[in-house]
């Protein structure tokens, strides 16, 4: 018996790529009930019908509901009766989010807020809200406003969730999930076009989407009130990516493009600052949440270091090589079925 048996799991941004892999490792468990909140009925209505042609037996523990974490009151509709959240929905691409900032706002920010508020007054047990490196040391529109979304987390879990225990994860690149590059670079060998890499110095940290839901796994077991995980990742620069990705699918050529808007030479999972309250739990970091008031007088003055010697970031993480990331990628669902032909069937 698991924690989950018999509960009710909701997912915000269900229909995402994150969304569709915990039904897979979730479906056939013990899990009472699993309610898929997101606000594109055509995605829901693939999902469903999805489900029912693969999970005949286990589908009907899948519930749907159209609305935005924008919307508060469409939130708190989808809420009533739920043991635990996963939430997911977030604006993130980078590029975007850099010529439409308040729309990330009112998603990233705005949205988180709505979630935990009726979270919170809804009696939820357990909420693990996602986050992206980008957050930690934020250079774009996107980041930062996933960092203002870790301070809304933060501040929830300070300032009393009552029943509701908050924390959040935080990881890099998700291989293959919608938008990353990856299946871009597949598509453009398979038309037998040149790979287009932005700057092939790039570092960027792999990890699929398997290892993403075992993060929030990992976080919604071992959660204290207002923590941060983040899973240690290796990293590959995007020229071996490219490299990697036509030792696989075929030798086009790369075409260097210059970076895009917002984008950073390498990413940083954890801040210098955070390193000072890390706990090392073996594939994992804890970060704990600075539960101090603004009494500031009241706390026993300490060590003046504020800072680590160093961030954690794709720079000085464990660097793969070609071969090794070859074999990184081929951990892909997306990457096994298009080695097949049949990228067409992935989820994203």
């Amino acid at each position: 018996m698991s924690a989950f048996d018999g509960r009710t799991l909701m997912i915000t941004g269900g229909t995402g790529s994150f969304g569709n892999t915990v039904l897979k490792h979730f479906l056939e468990t013990d899990v009472g009930e699993i309610r898929v909140f997101s606000r594109d009925e055509k995605k829901q209505d693939d999902m469903r019908h999805r489900l029912q042609e693969r999970y005949p037996e286990h589908a009907g523990k899948v519930r749907f509901f159209i609305g935005d974490v924008r919307n508060a009151q469409s939130v708190r509709d989808a809420m009533r009766g739920v043991d635990f959240i996963f939430h997911a929905a977030a604006l993130k691409q980078v590029p975007s989010c850099e010529f439409f900032p308040m729309e990330a706002v009112r998603t990233n920010v705005i949205g988180t807020d709505n979630v935990l508020h009726a979270a919170i007054e809804e009696g939820v047990e357990r909420v693990v809200c996602l986050s992206t490196d980008k957050a930690a040391y934020p250079i774009n529109a996107m980041g930062k406003s996933k960092a203002l979304m870790e301070s809304v987390i933060y501040a929830n879990a300070r300032n009393g969730a009552g029943r509701t225990t908050i924390c959040c994860t935080r990881y890099g690149n998700v291989m293959c999930s919608r938008g990353s590059v990856i299946p871009l670079f597949i598509k453009q060998i398979k038309a037998g076009e040149p790979v287009t890499v932005t700057d092939p110095s790039m570092t960027r940290f792999l990890m699929n989407l398997d290892e993403a839901v075992d993060l929030v796994r990992f976080a919604f077991e071992h959660a204290n009130p207002g923590d941060l995980f983040i899973q240690k990742a290796p990293a590959a620069t995007i020229g071996d990516l490219a490299e990697a990705v036509q030792e696989l699918f075929g030798k086009t050529g790369t075409r260097v493009i210059g970076t895009r808007h917002g984008e950073k030479l390498f990413e940083t999972l954890m801040t210098r600052e955070e390193m000072l309250r890390a706990e090392d739990m073996g594939e994992y970091f804890r970060v704990a949440c600075d539960s101090r008031d603004l009494n500031y007088d009241r706390f026993t003055v300490g060590s003046v270091q504020t800072q680590a010697d160093d961030s954690y970031t794709s720079h000085n993480t464990r660097r793969l090589d070609v071969a090794e990331t070859v074999e990184k990628i081929k951990t892909a669902e997306y990457v096994q079925l298009a080695l097949e032909g049949r990228e067409s069937e992935a989820i994203q």
